[in-house]
């Protein structure tokens, strides 16, 4: 599913007001009654047999909260009995979803040691990433702009990616004391060779048409022609929105992978059989694209890359539910107050002084039985079902 894909996301541009006049108009001459149920995270329209969701949250750059995942699971499951075709959005210029609510969860975590909201959360959001993996009809992610964490789970599950020029791609969750989820430990390790456990350990991103040519998003459509490429998908009464998709599908580039130069070395150091033997064969080649990568590694949590290497290279040859599964166990793993979670959303998102303190603070002090223990299972009842 996702060796065959490539893209860049990018946020739906601010034209809601423009495309839901369109839409209105659109259902006055076809006899199509259009509903747009307000409300404050995401608006849901229902468009005759098609319909579409948006993301809306703009300051938040439409972050996703419990809120949302709440709402937007039992339309997409009702939806996908009686629509042909759904469209997943961001309102704003900037983001299609830049991830996870993640501050809420640790606010309440350190204040009331509670961790409720945060299982509730990752049990509900990982339920939604699963649905979106298994749609019986096709799932269209507009990932226009900012597209990471969270908002990755939302698209690279489903089966047609769209990304522009402005799609900025990145799982960067060991940077906050947390491994790439939402699914990350399935999709990650079927990328090309070792582009993804490179991709997961240092949250690198990528910008534009890399997105596309690293297999992350299916198509890539300039942002401007997304109007028309909606249009075209709202109207169609084919079950197939393949050859749609592709008569947008720019065909002009003639552009290499931006990491193309440096694959030989990702898959020969990231071939490693442990984090510690990755940095030194970074330490030893000295260049410039081995000191950025080194930099990388040593900003992140070091729990966080040895639970990230060892998850993904589970994951590869898991399916996407025993993948979110495992994940949900990490995830409730990490939910205390003194977890490197809590200090990386702290450093990082909520004082952002940019200077976690990690515990254990060195690769060297987590051990192989910590790691181990973070994939402990969960007594019966709280296990993710799905």
């Amino acid at each position: 599913m996702i060796k065959n894909s490539t893209s860049k996301l990018n946020c739906l541009s601010g034209n809601s007001f423009n495309i839901l006049r369109y839409l209105s108009a659109q259902a006055l001459s076809t006899g199509n009654e259009v509903q747009t149920i307000k409300q404050d995270d995401v608006l849901f329209k229902d468009i005759g047999d098609k319909g579409i969701i948006i993301l809306n949250r703009p300051k938040a750059l439409n972050a996703l909260n419990l809120s949302m995942v709440e709402k937007i699971y039992p339309v997409l499951k009702k939806w996908e009995s009686s629509k042909r075709l759904v469209i997943i959005e961001g309102t704003g210029e900037k983001a299609f979803c830049a991830g996870g609510d993640v501050k809420s969860i640790v606010n309440t975590l350190k204040e009331t040691e509670n961790k409720t909201l945060g299982e509730t959360f990752f049990r509900k959001e990982y339920t939604l990433n699963y649905l979106i993996g298994t749609y019986k009809i096709p799932y269209v992610a507009m990932i226009n702009g900012i597209t990471m964490g969270g908002g990755v789970g939302l698209s690279v599950h489903g089966k047609y990616r769209i990304a522009t020029e402005k799609t900025l791609f990145a799982m960067p969750e060991t940077a906050i004391g947390l491994f790439p989820d939402v699914g990350g430990t399935y999709f990650l390790p079927r990328l090309k060779d070792k582009l993804g456990l490179y991709l997961g350990l240092t949250g690198d991103r990528l910008k534009g048409i890399d997105v596309l040519l690293a297999g992350i998003a299916t198509h890539f459509v300039p942002s401007e022609k997304l109007p028309n490429l909606k249009q075209d998908l709202l109207m169609t009464e084919q079950s197939d929105v393949t050859e749609i998709l592709n008569k947008y599908q720019s065909v002009t580039w003639n552009e290499e992978f931006c990491l193309a130069p440096y694959m030989n070395k990702i898959n020969t150091y990231f071939s490693s059989l442990s984090v510690e033997e990755i940095i030194e064969s970074l330490k030893k080649d000295n260049s410039k694209w081995a000191k950025k990568t080194l930099e990388m590694l040593l900003k992140a949590s070091p729990t966080s890359l040895k639970v990230t290497m060892f998850a993904i290279q589970k994951g590869s040859i898991l399916n996407l539910a025993d993948c979110l599964k495992m994940e949900y166990r990490l995830a409730c793993a990490a939910l205390n107050k003194t977890s490197d979670f809590c200090e990386g959303v702290r450093a990082l998102l909520i004082d952002k002084d940019q200077k976690p303190i990690w515990n254990p603070n060195s690769l060297e002090e987590v051990t192989d039985t910590y790691v181990n223990q973070q994939f402990t299972k969960l007594l019966e009842e709280k296990e993710l079902q799905l």
